[in-house]
């Protein structure tokens, strides 16, 4: 996958250098966070980054991203390396480029194995756990900036004002729709006899909730908020929004917790679309939605860096590491706690709709005026 390089932002000898190489085996989310270290390097170097990655979701995003050049995708690193094809190949191809710079995101060895495999030394390595630990409260944002100015062996330090100068501006990840995404979700809407209706999208599950092997209500589940709450959620944002639809978003195996919703809910202003979710339709719909209210997930940083507003639930998770990052700053994030510490349980159905109405939300699309005025 080629794009064409970006504009330099710090014209160094290091643009005439190697390609840099970046990898992250992280889910959707943690991909998102680590756009701010492609950007920062697409900067200092000049030229877009390799990317190893992990993931369904990896190849549309590093499409649209222009910092990214060539994308490797490997399914499954716990497949031992004789019987996997997939990681062969992507040996194969890390041998044929030229040394240079890697920043290895995972402190997972099996990364740093498959590196070994295709020869990269270690002058080249940077790891983040040993070179760039992330310091007490920081966010995962700053930290991947601090990794963008740190330079392996092979390389000279960078001068002060050139560091800084790569990572200017960097507050958020760096996300985009392409355009054929959004004539897509046009085009999708309309077959639903939606594409003139404000949207509110809701994001209920995620890769732990549904584990394929346990019930989503089990106690260890820290992500899981019970059904009830989000059907009374959807039926006040209804009342509060009437020409609104609300789409219930997710993927296929989410779809069961998401139709129990919506027969609670009792509404026909409400779709369970989590069986017909792309990521590009996922993006397309979070660049257009008047708001979004997630759980702790890939799709709340998307939305967040695509400046949808969003009101999202943590449980165990660190606020001030994984909190979604937006160029708005709408973005509400919500934690409880009971007797035990840190609990989503904790948080009532009041509270996110209190969070909603803090949110700037966006102005319904031309034709679609709502009529209920918000405060502010």
């Amino acid at each position: 996958m080629q794009h064409r390089p970006g504009a330099s932002v710090v014209a160094t000898a290091e643009a005439a250098g190697p390609r840099p190489l970046v990898v992250r085996f992280g889910a959707l989310g943690d991909q998102v966070i680590l756009f701010v270290l492609i950007e920062a390097l697409r900067r200092r170097f000049g030229v877009p980054v390799d990317f190893l990655a992990s993931g369904a979701w990896s190849k549309p995003l590093a499409e649209a991203n222009p910092a990214i050049d060539t994308l490797h995708v490997v399914r499954s690193r716990r497949t031992p390396y004789l019987l996997s094809l997939q990681q062969q190949r992507l040996v194969r191809a890390l041998r044929s480029r030229p040394p240079g710079p890697v920043w290895l995101c995972d402190a997972d060895e099996r990364g740093t194995a498959l590196l070994r495999r295709a020869g990269v030394a270690e002058k080249w390595l940077l790891r983040a756990h040993r070179d760039c630990p992330r310091l007490p409260g920081e966010h995962n944002v700053e930290r991947w900036l601090r990794f963008a100015q740190q330079s392996p062996p092979a390389l000279p330090p960078m001068a002060a004002g050139d560091a800084a100068a790569i990572v200017r501006g960097l507050t958020c990840p760096p996300l985009r729709v392409l355009p054929a995404w959004r004539a897509e979700v046009e085009a999708w809407l309309r077959t639903l006899a939606i594409a003139d209706r404000p949207l509110i999208l809701v994001q209920v599950g995620n890769k732990r909730t549904m584990h394929p092997l346990a019930s989503h209500r089990r106690a260890s589940n820290s992500k899981y908020w019970p059904e009830e709450r989000w059907a009374e959620v959807i039926n006040r944002l209804q009342r509060r929004h009437p020409t609104a639809v609300v789409l219930l978003l997710g993927v296929p195996r989410e779809a069961r917790i998401n139709d129990e919703i919506a027969r609670l809910a009792r509404s026909d202003r409400l779709l369970n679309v989590a069986r017909q979710m792309t990521v590009p339709r996922l993006l397309g719909l979070q660049e257009r939605a008047l708001g979004m209210i997630s759980v702790d997930t890939g799709p709340a940083h998307t939305a967040a860096a695509l400046g949808c507003p969003v009101v999202v639930l943590f449980g165990l998770a660190e606020v001030e590491a994984y909190a979604p990052r937006s160029p708005s700053g709408a973005v509400e994030v919500l934690t409880g706690r009971d007797e035990n510490g840190l609990s989503i349980l904790a948080i009532s159905v009041q509270d996110v709709e209190d969070a909603w109405e803090r949110l700037p939300l966006r102005s319904p699309r031309a034709g679609e005026e709502d009529s209920v005025g918000r405060r502010g």
